[in-house]
């Protein structure tokens, strides 16, 4: 017990002794000593300049720096001269200064002090142009942190280049242009009518909550204010509903621009689409609100929507006729639309409308349609006029479209395809236009094309299996092709002809030349020209892309397990648009010179039945036209003698057939008796 002690009291002894030794280390310095380490400011001035043009023009440096009194300064006191110095002097704003946005001032971290915003020694008032809050200087103040990507990203501000939209803003430009009146960082931000309270939107003091912006923007806009809150849309959101527009919705946050410009969301020319659609074409907000739909579509088609798409900023939009701050419904005595002052609505555009013409529909809802019935009963008229009419014209045309191709195989013919090659061409024909229709119908959802599956239950479902089937057949089609090429004499000979030659560049150089009037000939084909083989291997190469990338996308769960993420969207992306250069191609490539050419019309018949006129062989592949001949009469000799063959063969059916029916006579009599 006595060591104990007797430790203590050693310890308390040898404790007392370093502090008398430490404080013969301290020196208590006074603001003068200051400036023997500090000489030069930020502004390559010194600091006594600064303080002197400052609002603490006669401050002392311990004033604010309480910590900095002794030497060597002590650099773990935690105190900010930044912060804690300010609210020395400062208590109104010590007492508002809790929170920024969602960050609380006891949690530190990256919320900004009062240098931040004011400056430290060169703080200046607001009014002065010169001071980092005045209205001019407020966007590049408040843009080093909400202009900053790191912490925009650590704090997951979801706000796009909010200063830079703001400088382009109506506000923004005023404000540069000397309107200091014009609304600024501080005058939507702050609460209460100070800048050391900004919250953020979920707060429910914010300034720029939800129900309160009506009331912020109303400080400048305070007649728009009134018309808003009589409205049916301020109504709505005195009561608490959120899904009601405030003045953000309509026209925007930090980007606002005039009305009078094109680009602005409420400008004449953008309100009905952009602005008001989204909320009045909204299935759940109509079925909640029970409003009927279809607004956008019968103004569109009307007379003033047809205007105001073809750029007409004087038609007649949304906003003319249901106000644009103080919106009522029709039944309001005071509302714009109500029956009753409908006359003296119109009557803004139409001097002397009268009351009956005032009251005709605008929207084709419930039946009513978009014109006076007159103008509907002449709508479906003309209707089945073109129906009728046009229906006649295609079936007069396609008449003597079928007579042409009916004539053309009347004429000499020579064989192109064999009859297996015409179903595989078949095959992968159909295959191949299903796969597009189905493909893109996926893409294009809201399109006619992807109506054809969407329009009914299960649709989704349904498109997946015809694609997923159409690609089984082409590539079965493929296959069968490849064994084609592989293992008969005839594929053989066929893939030796459509391999590239140099002939074949010169053959394309001398047939430009043709049409540019350079040479008085076209050059002479063989069996395949550069047309063709462009076209088969286009084909072979687009075939390996699309089953390829299409197997990956089709067994995703499979391949996505040792294929990283990124090699998906890259064969999506191929699959995408190797699809529509395939199907471009062949509408521009293939079609053309199968239908399209002049040369060729009505067309050309080996798709059908594997020949095509001697005529239009000699025409286009004149070099191997001999060959063709001697093909087409081995081919009719193959034929023929199948046929005797199989007329050989059917006498000798007959003829057993007989045999076993005399042989049969005599039983059926017995049997008979």
């Amino acid at each position: 017990m006595n060591n104990l002690l007797h430790k203590k009291i050693l310890l308390t002894i040898v404790g007392f002794g370093l502090l008398c030794i430490a404080q013969d280390d301290i020196e208590y310095i006074d603001s003068d000593a200051c400036l023997d380490c500090h000489e030069e400011s930020k502004h390559k001035t010194t600091f006594e300049d600064d303080l002197s043009h400052s609002v603490h023009e006669g401050f002392e440096c311990l004033d604010c720096h309480t910590d900095r009194e002794i030497l060597p300064h002590d650099e773990d006191t935690g105190f900010r001269v930044g912060c804690e110095g300010c609210r020395i002097c400062h208590d109104d704003a010590d007492v508002d200064y809790v929170a920024h946005g969602r960050e609380d001032v006891s949690k530190c971290g990256d919320i900004p002090m009062c240098s931040d915003c004011h400056g430290t020694h060169d703080v200046l008032p607001s009014s002065v142009k010169n001071s980092s809050v005045h209205p001019t200087n407020l966007p590049q103040t408040c843009g080093k942190c909400h202009e900053n990507l790191d912490l925009i990203k650590k704090h997951e501000l979801m706000l796009d280049h909010p200063i830079e939209m703001y400088e382009g803003s109506v506000h923004g430009k005023a404000t540069k242009g000397g309107i200091y009146v014009a609304a600024t960082c501080n005058d939507c931000h702050s609460t209460e009518g100070t800048s050391h309270k900004i919250y953020s939107p979920g707060h429910q003091e914010s300034s720029i909550n939800h129900f309160n912006i009506p009331k912020t923007c109303g400080v400048c806009h305070k007649g728009v204010e009134n018309d808003y809150w009589e409205g049916i849309h301020g109504k709505l959101v005195a009561r608490g509903e959120t899904d009601s527009p405030i003045c953000t919705d309509c026209h925007g946050e930090h980007g606002i621009i005039s009305p009078d410009d094109p680009h602005s969301p409420v400008s004449a020319a953008k309100v009905a689409e952009q602005t008001c659609s989204p909320c009045h074409e909204s299935t759940t907000l109509n079925e909640k609100y029970g409003l009927p739909s279809g607004k956008l579509t019968t103004f569109v088609d009307s007379y003033h929507g047809l205007k105001s798409k073809a750029g007409n900023k004087h038609v007649a939009n949304c906003a003319s006729c249901h106000g644009v701050h103080r919106i009522l419904p029709s039944t309001d005595p005071t509302s714009t639309i109500n029956p009753e002052n409908l006359q003296e609505t119109c009557g803004e555009c139409h001097p002397g409308i009268s009351a009956k013409l005032a009251a005709a529909p605008i929207h084709g809802v419930s039946g009513e349609g978009l014109r006076t019935p007159l103008a509907n009963i002449i709508e479906i008229i003309y209707f089945w006029i073109i129906f009728v009419t046009i229906g006649l014209m295609l079936l007069h045309w396609t008449l003597d479209w079928v007579k042409q191709i009916r004539s053309s195989l009347k004429k000499p013919q020579v064989r192109r395809m064999r009859i297996h090659e015409v179903w595989q061409h078949t095959f992968l024909m159909l295959s191949f236009i299903v796969l597009v229709v189905s493909g893109f119908a996926l893409r294009f959802s809201e399109s006619w094309i992807g109506k054809i599956f969407y329009a009914f239950e299960g649709g989704y479902e349904i498109r997946g299996l015809i694609h997923r089937i159409s690609a089984i057949i082409f590539i079965i089609t493929i296959i069968w092709h490849l064994l084609f090429v592989l293992l008969t004499k005839r594929g053989k000979t066929f893939f030796i002809d459509m391999l590239p030659k140099w002939k074949d560049a010169k053959q394309l150089w001398e047939r430009l030349l043709f049409y540019v009037g350079r040479r008085k000939e076209i050059p002479k084909f063989g069996r395949f020209s550069y047309v063709e083989k462009a076209e088969y291997w286009a084909l072979v190469w687009g075939t390996v892309v699309m089953v390829v990338t299409g197997l990956l996308l089709w067994f995703d769960n499979f391949f996505i397990s040792f294929l990283p993420k990124g090699f998906l969207d890259v064969a999506l992306v191929i699959h995408y648009w190797e699809a529509w250069l395939a199907t471009l191609a062949i509408l521009v490539w293939h079609l053309y010179s199968t239908i399209y050419s002049p040369d060729v019309y009505p067309m050309n018949t080996a798709w059908l039945t594997g020949t095509m006129t001697e005529e239009q062989y000699a025409h286009e592949h004149p070099e191997h036209l001999e060959e063709a001949k001697r093909e087409t009469e081995r081919a009719i000799r193959e034929d023929l003698r199948r046929m005797a063959t199989y007329r050989s063969t059917e006498k000798v059916f007959e003829k057993v057939k007989e045999e076993k029916l005399e042989k049969n006579e005599p039983d059926e009599k017995e049997a008979t008796k």
